[in-house]
């Protein structure tokens, strides 16, 4: 059977909540037996989003072939418990330097090359790779940006092409919209809605299903006026009001029988009834009053949150197998550099510092690192987060005051942290860091052993400088043990304190492979030793997401 396609599209605003409905029709779909997959295809004219600020889009999700892609991809991943390639993203930037470069080697032989057809069969060239890469039955294929921008009109008419190539019957389209409320005449409002459908229409893409955003419920009769007006059979029309939990919306679209819908609009039988008794259970444990532990995230994007949403999501995911809920204190690393560190951090029960890029804020973080030492509270460190933790370790134990990182201080005397050899020489800044799945060997007897169970594990990374092994001899002996390391000995990839509850971190994002029914090793001992210093109970709650 040649894979089914569902576009996804949105209007009226940006962030309307694309990714995060595609990732729920997915883990409909997947319920019900089919076997998905997911792309982004995304405007921007950046080749991917790893030189884009935090600020600009969250974070940087990175997947295992070290492809450095939008958050969305973390989304498609964590609900639907995929791995998802390269093939899974797609910029403008990607398209138009592939059409560039075939241009300069003569590949058109001469010809005048065109947005259409030249860049939209280069789209449709990437939505067929993926379908060709997989066994996918069916493939969501989450447009970026808002029906209307100049931007997305390329993406558009190739998706709009694709109807024509593949036949109606293989292909579905669900355009996500946004009703705003007016609060003097207290009203939801359907105009927005009426002109990006029209606005869709006027290219040739015609919804089979619109799914209207909203913060309030609102009345039947505002549905069947979208129905009437936007040519959409009225049970095609789904309301979504604004959900507390993210992983609540799968449930609420099951309810409106959004992918009984669209099958039937693609012509396929379920292969078995949805099993969705574990995707249940995990929404009422995550609503259930329960017991908290307040944990410190110190960075230095927390004025926006997409910036560590997988982080913020790994340890939801840790903290609901444990049966707690997570007081997540966002903690600026550059606040705590101007502040008495110990009226910031006193009370929490456990201490995270996450990645990032930068010398602004790092002083801040290598002080937390340093609090949660002195004070044995318990400590997860990802990325950077290790590198601070020997950046106070240098300074404060082995007493060389002025160690640093070669990557904020170049002048350093004592460059505990130092760019990796490969790195050495590089000109782009775009893909060239050590990027995706790799080895990392963890030694027996070791906190990272005991919560690995395993020898040899595979983990995704994003970083160009490592612990400078000049100084590793030098750490052991005064109590830091190197507990990861790669197959060759040579980088450090896990380290971890002697004689603390849990101090302990890693130089690969332990956050990108978490999920809701199988969280992250790492993430699960720091909530551990988190509940143990405030007190609790460590009850556990067994997902399983094939029932």
């Amino acid at each position: 059977m040649a894979t089914k396609l569902i576009f996804f599209t949105g209007g009226v605003i940006s962030s309307v909540g694309k990714g995060v409905t595609a990732s729920s029709v997915g883990r409909l779909l997947k319920a019900r037996g089919f076997e998905i997959t997911i792309q982004k295809l995304d405007p921007y004219l950046n080749v991917d989003p790893g030189t884009l600020s935090p600020y600009q889009h969250g974070e940087v999700f990175v997947l295992d072939d070290g492809s450095e892609t939008d958050l969305d991809l973390g989304h498609y991943e964590r609900f639907c418990d995929l791995h998802l390639k390269k093939t899974s993203t797609v910029t403008t930037g990607q398209v138009y330097e592939e059409v560039i470069n075939r241009e300069r080697c003569g590949d058109y032989l001469g010809g005048t090359i065109q947005v259409i057809p030249h860049i939209t069969n280069e789209i449709k060239k990437r939505v067929d790779l993926l379908t060709r890469s997989t066994d996918a039955d069916i493939a969501l294929i989450e447009v970026g940006g808002t029906v209307g921008d100049i931007e997305s009109q390329p993406f558009l008419e190739a998706i709009r092409e694709l109807r024509n190539d593949l036949g109606r019957e293989n292909t579905a389209f669900v355009h996500i919209t946004w009703l705003p409320y007016l609060r003097a005449t207290n009203e939801t409002k359907t105009k927005p809605t009426q002109h990006s459908v029209r606005e869709l229409r006027s290219i040739g893409i015609l919804p089979d299903m619109i799914i209207a955003r909203s913060d309030f419920p609102f009345e039947e009769e505002l549905s069947r006026k979208i129905s009437q007006f936007c040519d959409v059979r009225k049970e095609a029309v789904i309301p979504l009001v604004t959900a507390d939990l993210l992983y609540e919306i799968p449930l609420v679209l099951e309810q409106a029988h959004v992918a009984d819908i669209l099958l039937e609009r693609l012509a396929l039988e379920p292969k078995h009834p949805p099993k969705l008794q574990g995707w249940k259970t995990m929404v009422a444990e995550l609503k259930r009053q329960k017991p908290t532990i307040k944990i410190g995230l110190v960075g230095k994007y927390v004025e926006l949150h997409d910036a560590y949403l997988s982080v913020r999501e790994a340890l939801n995911h840790a903290a609901l197998y444990y049966g707690v809920g997570v007081d997540l204190q966002w903690i600026s690393s550059t606040v705590i550099e101007k502040s008495n560190v110990q009226e910031l951090l006193t009370g929490l029960d456990a201490i995270l510092v996450p990645g990032g890029f930068g010398s602004r804020g790092v002083e801040g973080k290598v002080l937390a690192a340093q609090y949660a030492r002195e004070n044995k509270i318990p400590y997860l460190g990802l990325c950077l987060g290790l590198q601070v933790m020997m950046i106070d370790f240098a300074r404060n134990v082995l007493g060389l005051k002025e160690a640093d990182s070669a990557e904020f201080n170049k002048l350093t005397p004592d460059p505990v942290i130092d760019l990796m050899l490969e790195q050495r020489g590089l000109s782009q800044l775009g893909g060239t860091m050590r990027l995706g799945l790799y080895p990392c060997h963890i030694k027996p007897n070791t906190k990272a052993r005991d919560l690995f169970q395993a020898d040899v594990i595979q983990e995704r990374h994003r970083h160009r400088y490592e612990v400078n092994n000049d100084y590793r001899e030098e750490f052991e002996e005064n109590g830091m043990v190197f507990s990861g390391l790669s197959p060759d000995g040579v980088l450090v990839e896990m380290a971890e304190l002697k004689d603390h509850p849990y101090m302990l971190a890693s130089q690969f994002h332990p956050e990108f492979l978490s999920r809701p029914n199988r969280a992250h090793p790492l993430f699960l001992g720091l909530i551990e030793a988190a509940c143990k210093k405030a007190g609790l109970s460590d009850k556990k709650v067994n997902l399983d997401f094939t029932n």
